[in-house]
């Protein structure tokens, strides 16, 4: 049977703990925070931050090896006055190379304040200042957020 990517699907995958997730994404110039949910799509966790660099597609694409994802939630960054800006542009321009890429729905989050949220939680949960000055923690984090947001509304 073959998977949402056109690949080879072992049915015992499910079985053997290879269960559908979602994927969060908060994608930047310079770096992509990634999230990921539970199995049972109930909490959003943050999993990495991916240099957006030339081996970007190369290291995005193989968590899809690792995960069954089953869609994407991508963080859409608005202005607070909800009208789109040129991050707004860029994220749209990530999101058509990315349907060209996997073969899951994408689906668009509103992620005005996740970056806040998520610096607001790293400084309450990360005791080293040296560890709190990583903006790699932030685009995870974020990414979680996005995701944990859309968990809630029942999206």
């Amino acid at each position: 049977m073959k998977d949402s990517m056109g690949r080879i699907h072992n049915p015992m995958d499910n079985f053997f703990g290879k269960e559908d997730r979602l994927l969060g994404v908060d994608y930047g110039e310079k770096r992509v925070g990634i999230a990921i949910t539970d199995p049972l799509m109930m909490f959003a966790s943050p999993l990495k931050t991916i240099n957006n660099d030339q081996r970007f597609w190369e290291e995005f694409l193989l968590l899809f090896d690792e995960y069954q994802i089953t869609k994407i939630v991508l963080g859409y960054p608005l202005k607070e006055s909800g009208e789109a800006s040129s991050s707004t542009r860029l994220v749209e321009k990530f999101r058509a190379e990315l349907e060209k890429r996997v073969k899951v729905p994408i689906e668009y989050s509103d992620e005005r304040y996740s970056s806040d949220i998520a610096m607001q939680r790293i400084i309450e949960s990360v005791p080293s200042k040296k560890k709190r000055r990583d903006k790699g923690l932030v685009d995870k984090n974020a990414a979680a957020i996005i995701l944990q947001d859309y968990l809630d509304l029942g999206s």
